[in-house]
């Protein structure tokens, strides 16, 4: 089941990681769509929304800790 928007791809950023706020911001626009989209897929799949959303800030976290070594 593809539950990417459109064609499935993200766009590259277009500011340098080094503009922190303008590269952040960026990255946010791009993946809300996909976010919603997954969250809408979740919740008509049965999931509440509340702990799809929960799960995957907890599943975001790990990734982060995983990559701080």
């Amino acid at each position: 089941m593809n539950m990417m928007s459109g064609n499935g791809s993200l766009p590259a950023p277009t500011h340098p990681a080094s503009e922190f706020l303008a590269y952040e911001t960026e990255c946010r626009s791009a993946l809300k769509p996909l976010l919603a989209g997954l969250l809408d897929a979740a919740e008509a799949a049965g999931w509440n929304r509340r702990t799809v959303a929960s799960t995957l800030m907890f599943l975001a976290a790990q990734q982060v800790s995983a990559t701080e070594t």
